[in-house]
């Protein structure tokens, strides 16, 4: 099964470290920020897992939250939480889900046999408040992820749902940011956009971000 951008996320049952879940319904109205990693006790896990924990007021500052899979049991999560607390210096305030016969891992594409058949590649989804998948990275194993551009995508993504805007490259938020080539109207500009506009071509222009003082 293959998940594209748009699609529903998949429904699903699991046990994890906070109880047996249903998805669709613990994602409720928030984001939801899935993500993937390949065993528990491993290093770079270890530190991705304290990040995240750290995260948490700014996850949820954006109505957003993390969940996190292996195909390790949920007794061996919990037996982890205990090493990450103590060498990360964070909290685990999130669910981990146990996925020993790779069930969930399967269905949302995060076993790559070409890569390593036994473990999860690290995969992240970006899931809204209503079900679709907006956005997917997948990592190889080795590799740790930047939490922070995950951050930065999510800000994207929230702002563009609601203003008719894009974000250039390496945006942060605060920044201008560019006018969709959609909208080409003066007058819908001059409203759509009340602190003005920069055009650098007809096809880009450049505002300041709409919902910033």
């Amino acid at each position: 099964m293959s998940l594209l951008l748009g699609d529903t996320a998949p429904d699903f049952e699991a046990d994890t470290t906070e109880g047996r879940i249903r998805f669709h319904d613990w994602i409720g109205d928030d984001w939801t920020i899935f993500f993937s990693h390949p065993a528990d006790f491993t290093p770079v896990c270890t530190t991705e897992l304290g990040y995240t924990a750290k995260l948490k007021d700014q996850l949820s500052a954006r109505n957003a939250k993390a969940i996190v899979i292996s195909v390790d049991t949920v007794d061996e999560h919990q037996k982890w939480i205990s090493d990450i607390e103590e060498t990360q210096g964070a909290s685990v305030q999130f669910p981990i889900i146990g996925d020993p016969e790779k069930k969930v891992a399967t269905l949302y594409n995060m076993i790559h046999p070409n890569a390593d058949a036994k473990v999860t590649v690290r995969a992240v989804y970006v899931i809204d408040p209503n079900k679709k998948i907006r956005a997917s990275i997948i990592y190889p194993p080795s590799a740790g992820r930047n939490f922070d551009e995950i951050l930065r995508l999510l800000d994207s993504l929230q702002l563009t749902d609601n203003y008719k805007v894009a974000t250039p490259v390496n945006w942060q938020d605060g920044e201008d940011v560019i006018i969709v080539p959609s909208v080409t109207d003066p007058e819908e500009i001059a409203r759509l956009f009340p602190k003005g506009h920069t055009e650098i071509k007809p096809y880009l222009r450049t505002t300041p971000q709409p919902n910033k003082d």
